[in-house]
């Protein structure tokens, strides 16, 4: 039987690290946590440590700032997996390092799960904030210093624009008028957290994910503003008014707001307008496809989750 890689989680008490924590130990990898001695105090991140404690986790307390427990944390795993939020990006630099000077750790996943950042096209257009910069120095980085990693670009988690139908500022899809931006066919990725989860803790081990982009793209979660908009309009059986916004009125709205106020928008041009997430095929050089390396793995499909909201 093949050991199991011990997996160190970092961002453990986050949406998408705890369900990676969840899945490692699912997956029975020995599994570990590293945590702010803050999280103890907080009510939900507390409850999420007891919950990975009580399945087997060990809790290890620490920070991206405090290189004695990343050195402490690092020197007892095999694959260290980094789930923290956009704006702590940079703070994986210490990390990286640590890594770099033991040169024990079998394969690195950085905090990079969204868009690819070196397939972006946001950045062009918007001035003054590249939402993508930090996370395409953070892969450089890592590739420099050859360490041994896996990428993983899911797009968008079914939590972000999903619940609302991509209408910004709402918090549950419309019921009567909607807003398709541009032609409305241009293709965005959605997946739930979990299943990013399931996804990524499979690739650990795999040979064939290592210095590569695990990419996601699972069928039925591929789809246009039209595709959205039709699949809503069959469920609650009835057709809604379109209201259309240009490319360029689009734009406009995202040149005139500052970041982070406009991050939905930003959003939405990125994969609705520009197709960031599907513009590009993927090279067999760089990138794999998880669905196709995985094909056993079940996941929550994009009318599977509008139908929680109907």
């Amino acid at each position: 039987m093949v050991k199991k890689s011990r997996i160190l989680v970092i961002g453990a008490t986050g949406n998408l690290g705890y369900h990676l924590a969840e899945q490692s130990l699912k997956l029975c990898h020995p599994t570990l946590a590293l945590v702010r001695d803050s999280a103890f105090s907080d009510p939900i991140k507390a409850h999420k440590l007891h919950s990975l404690s009580h399945s087997g986790a060990t809790l290890l307390k620490g920070s991206l700032e405090d290189e004695a427990s990343i050195v402490e944390a690092v020197k007892l795993v095999d694959v260290v997996i980094c789930a923290v939020s956009a704006k702590q990006t940079l703070h994986q630099k210490l990390l990286i390092q640590v890594i770099k000077q033991l040169g024990s750790i079998k394969r690195f996943i950085p905090s990079e799960f969204g868009s690819d950042p070196t397939r972006v096209q946001v950045s062009e257009v918007v001035d003054g904030y590249n939402f993508y910069a930090p996370k395409l120095e953070i892969r450089r980085l890592v590739e420099a210093e050859g360490i041994s990693y896996t990428f993983i670009s899911c797009n968008f988690f079914t939590s972000i624009l999903l619940p609302s139908l991509v209408q910004p500022g709402l918090k549950s899809p419309p019921r009567n008028k909607i807003t398709i931006f541009g032609a409305g066919n241009t293709k965005g990725v959605f997946i739930k957290e979990s299943d990013v989860a399931a996804f990524t803790i499979n690739a650990v081990d795999d040979p064939r994910t290592l210095n590569k982009v695990l990419y996601l793209r699972p069928p039925g979660n591929v789809c246009s503003m039209n595709e959205l908009v039709e699949m809503w309009e069959t469920k609650i059986g009835k057709k809604l008014e379109k209201l259309h916004v240009s490319e360029e009125a689009l734009l406009k709205k995202i040149k005139e707001t500052s970041f982070p106020a406009n991050f939905e928008i930003l959003f939405i041009y990125s994969a609705f307008i520009k197709g960031d997430h599907t513009y590009f095929d993927i090279e067999s050089s760089s990138g794999v496809n998880g669905t196709e390396l995985y094909p056993q793995l079940k996941y929550t499909t994009v009318s599977e989750f509008l139908d929680t909201l109907v």
